[in-house]
Formats: structure tokens, sequence, C-alpha cells
């Protein structure tokens, strides 16, 4: 499917060039009429309109102005083409979608009611125009976590450049940073919300404050200030481009050396030519990259950078490539995301005279092959390193944690250890992550022990203790919950032997297993209980048929008698 923004400037799709119609009449409203009274029907309806994209109905709204009335036309010209139909009641749509207004308080004080009304009813809402776009207040918009932990606070949209190969410009617009003080009441928020990450999130970071005459350094001091002194809640700055990042390097290198902020940094080269990175419009040079690189490699210890780079850019010859190969090999980055050009319609690039796809990938694979050979984190086995776990790896059998530096360990342990710090033994190094041993619990999940200790009853300590949910019911030990609370939740070295936690460790793990292992034979059992219902089910339906045969053969030879009788008479 393509781009939105594709669409609007003739971009294909089989959609007209600013195709539009008018919401309330040309755009397929649904007219009220009475439901018939067919479950089937209904069921099957709904079931199409949940799973197949296209079939939903959406309910818009618009606030403002004709040029808002005109966004929306657009908009709903464009869903209608894809299938979607729109409705003026707000009780049958699946989605709302408002189309908001900034410029009349009025018009403001209606949208936010009916922001309301929409969360009241549970519907998923989609809030487009003047809101999300121009106001430089974070209260106005909140989002829901993915994690309960990891809060991701975006600080400004669009941007200052205009890289000849990106359309995040004509997506986002020119830079729009958010007040230092929306932000730090955000994070003042989150954080007695239980949220132990904070990511700030931009198209470019470093590029923070300068439509509003402030700068990243004062909004990254100001929100440290609102971390937790004891270390509980880390602070991850975002990616920032080489250019808004080098008149603060200093300033930025003291916040890295934090102890609540990771000492990491994204920061894209996109290549290692002065040559390609004209072109790309890129506004620095290699030089410059490499003084940020240095720079902060020198005054931050264990400083971590991630970087990005395209391969095959347009122009690009083999002593532009070899060049990006001798940079990367050089500094042996621990996270290069690497990949091939793409052409975006609309841009400059996107004119320009390409690469032969088979060289792209050729030398796409190339630099995979070189970054993959490194063992950035092979001198870390042996030592002892804080983590921040926050989230559950994808085997389902290992925590994830980050170190200072973000990288990611991974250890066995129970899930009560979700959004707390621990010090860790590393045991064993891999190229994307490590592994650890839990050695001690330095800071613990407050909030997540609290709801633990509201939950759980027993009636007596010698007896097996259990929550009333059944995830956090991992007492399967025959002590009671006052002496559980104290194994899963220790800070201090007296109260809990490396040993301990270890073994807790394992017996949390154990816990995982055999819960999954539980839910799956059940769910096998309900199958295979299903499967014979149906199988009885199936012969009745055939004995039934084999009946009403035979009732009708013995009414046949009944009648057959009866009339053989009456004519012998």
């Amino acid at each position: 499917m393509e781009d939105i923004e594709d669409l609007l400037v003739g971009g294909g799709g089989g959609v007209p060039p600013g195709f539009r119609l008018p919401v309330a009449s040309a755009v397929g409203v649904k007219p009220k009429h009475k439901k018939k009274n067919n479950n089937f029907q209904d069921s099957l309806k709904s079931y199409t309109a949940a799973k197949i994209p296209g079939t939903q109905t959406i309910y818009m709204k618009t606030f403002g102005c004709s040029h808002n009335q005109s966004d929306s036309e657009y908009m709903a010209g464009q869903l209608s083409a894809f299938g979607y139909n729109l409705t003026e009641s707000q009780d049958e749509a699946d989605l709302w979608l408002i189309n908001t207004c900034t410029v009349k308080s009025p018009s403001q004080s209606a949208m936010d009611t009916l922001i309301s009304k929409c969360r009241s009813a549970k519907k998923p809402l989609v809030v487009a125009g003047c809101v999300p776009q121009g106001s430089r207040d974070l209260k106005e918009l909140e989002g829901v976590r993915r994690n309960k932990f990891v809060e991701i606070l975006p600080i400004n949209v669009g941007c200052l450049g205009a890289c000849t190969y990106c359309k995040t410009k004509h997506a986002r617009g020119h830079l729009g940073s958010y007040t230092v003080d929306s932000l730090v009441g955000r994070v003042r928020t989150v954080i007695a919300d239980g949220v132990k990450e904070i990511w700030l999130s931009s198209e470019d970071t470093g590029a923070y404050g300068r439509d509003i005459g402030v700068n990243l350094p004062i909004l990254l001091n100001s929100l440290v200030a609102e971390l937790p002194s004891d270390g509980s809640a880390m602070l991850r700055i975002g990616m920032t481009n080489p250019p808004y990042i080098l008149e603060h390097l200093k300033e930025i290198a003291e916040v890295l050396r934090h102890p609540s902020v990771y000492s990491f940094l994204h920061v894209p080269v996109q290549s290692g030519s002065d040559t390609i990175l004209t072109a790309m419009n890129r506004e620095y040079t290699v030089g410059e990259f490499r003084t940020v690189v240095d720079t902060l490699i020198e005054l931050v210890p264990g400083m971590q950078i991630a970087t990005d780079i395209i391969c095959g850019f347009p122009g690009e010859t083999d002593e532009d490539f070899e060049q990006t190969v001798n940079l990367v090999k050089e500094y042996q980055f621990p996270q290069v995301h690497i990949s091939q050009f793409y052409p975006r319609p609309g841009t400059p690039a996107a004119r320009m005279k390409k690469v032969p796809s088979n060289v792209v990938k050729k030398r796409s694979r190339e630099l995979t092959t070189v970054f993959e050979s490194f063992t950035p984190y092979v001198e870390m086995e042996g030592k002892t390193e804080r983590i921040w776990i926050t989230d559950i790896a994808t085997d389902g059998s290992h925590l994830v944690g980050h170190t200072k530096g973000y990288i990611q360990v991974l250890v066995v342990g129970p899930e009560t250890m979700l959004g707390t710090s621990a010090m860790v033994k590393i045991t064993s190094v891999g190229r994307w992550s490590v592994f650890g041993e839990v050695i001690e619990i330095l800071t613990e999940n407050v909030i997540s022990h609290q709801n633990r200790v509201d939950k759980i009853s027993c009636s007596n300590l010698n007896e097996t203790c259990c929550s009333k949910e059944s995830e956090t019911c991992a007492c399967g030990l025959t002590s009671g919950c006052e002496q559980t609370e104290k194994n899963d939740f220790s800070v201090s070295k007296d109260d809990q032997k490396p040993g301990d936690y270890r073994s807790q460790n394992i017996i949390g793990w154990l816990l995982r297993k055999r819960k999954n292992n539980s839910h799956r034979k059940i769910e096998n059992e309900m199958v295979s209980e299903m499967e014979e219902k149906q199988r009885t089910s199936s012969k009745v339906h055939e004995w039934a048929v084999v009946d009403k045969a035979l009732l009708v053969g013995i009414f046949v030879s009944l009648l057959t008698i009866i009339a053989v009788f009456f004519i012998w008479n």
C-alpha cells in the first residue's frame, strides 16, 4: 500500500490525485434502518468487520475552519477508496476519527468532550488536525503504553533537515518542539505511575528547542532533576543527527555520565564518504561525525554508539562504499542499522541515477558480514554489572535488562523482578546480547509490590499461598505470604544471599515453564474433547437418519398388511 502522501501527489494505487468526497453525502454514509433479527448474519458481519481491513465503519467529526473541512473530505475520500464506510452514528462506528482545531476555545472544549466520550465508550480513536500537529503541550493527548515500565516520550515533531532521500519533512513538517514545562510534567506523572524507563523520541533529538528559544541540554537537565535519586528509573536519549549536537557535545556528555541516564546514543552517519553525504544533503562531514563519536567516547565511560548506513545511494562508487566499510571497521559499532537505498516518490533522490540493484544488494551483504564479525561484548564475561529489568524475552524463559551502556542482558528470574534494578554477574556473551546471573536486587518495584500484598491472602501460614490473579500466583512453596514477599523483594545484602536468589530464579523459571505447559495441556484436552463431541454428534445424526428410514419402512409395511387384509375380505 502506498503512503498517503504518495496518493495525494498522484502516487498511484488507482486513486486520482487529490481525490476527495464530501463527508456527509458522497462517502457512503450508512443509512439508519431497522436491524433484521438474524443472529447468524449479524455475527458474520461482526466477524468480517473485525478481521478484514477495509470493512470497518468510521465515525468522523470535524472541528474548525473550511481548511479542516477540506482535509476531512480528502481523508474521507481516501478511506472510501479503500473500502471503509463512514457513519454519522457514534454507536455503530468501529473507530472514531476526530479532525481537531486549536484556534477557538469552544472548539477545543467540544473536542475534549468528544475525546472523553470516545474513551468512555472504549472505541479506538484517531486524533488528526491541528492539536497533534501544532500543540506544544503534551497534556492535550495521552497514550496507552505497550510496556507499563517504559514511557516513549516525544519531545518534538518534524525536523530542520532536508535530506534528499527522506519524506519525514513531507509527513511531519517543520520542527515543532514541546515546551520544557509540559515535558517535565509528563515525566513526573509517569514516574508516579511506576515507569522505570523513559525513551526520548524525536526525528532529531539534537534539534530540540531551536524553534522555542531553548536547547537540548536545558531540557535534559530539567528532566534528569525529576528522576528518583535511588536510580530506579532511567532516561534514554533518542536519535540525533551530527549537525545539531556538535555545539552541545560537552553538556550532553555530562548528562550521559549521570547515573540515571543510559550511556547510549544513536547517531546516524549514513555514509563514510563526504561526496555521498553532500548528495544526501546531510549537512555534515565524516570528520564532524568522528568528532561527535570521539568526544563522547572520551568523556563518557562505557559509551555505546549506534549508527545507520544506507548502501547503494545514487552515485555511490566502489571507492565511496569502501570508505563506509573502513569507517565501520574502525569504530566497530555494537549496533549498525544497515539498509539498501530505496527511492521514495517525490524526493530529489528518486530522480537521481540509481546504482544497479545487484550491486546494492552485494554491498549490503558485504557490510553486514563485516558488522557481524565484531564481538563487542566479549570482554564483559565474568564482570559484575548493574541492569534495569523491564521486559520478558521472546523465548518466554528470560527477563530482559539493560546495563548503563544499554547493552541487553538476559537473566532467569520471576516476573516479579520486572521493574526492578539488580546487580548481575555476566556468565556468557553472545553477538547481540549477554547472559547474566542475578546477585542482588537493588531497587524494588514498589507499585507492583504493593498490589501483590493487597491481592494475596492466606488462611494459614502453613498452607500454600496463592494470589487471586493467576499471573501473580507464584507461591507453590509451603510458606506464608509474608515470607514469600520477603524473598521476592529483598533489597539488602544481609537479607538475601546470592545463592538464595539464584535458587529462586530457577524456581520462577520452572513455574513459568510449568504454567505454559499446563496451558498447552488444557488447550489440547479442550480440543480433544471438542473433537470427540463432534464425532459423537455426527454418529447421533447418522443413527437418526437410519431410525427414520426404519420407521418409514415399518409404516409402509403396516399399510400393505392392512390393504391386503381388506382385499381378501
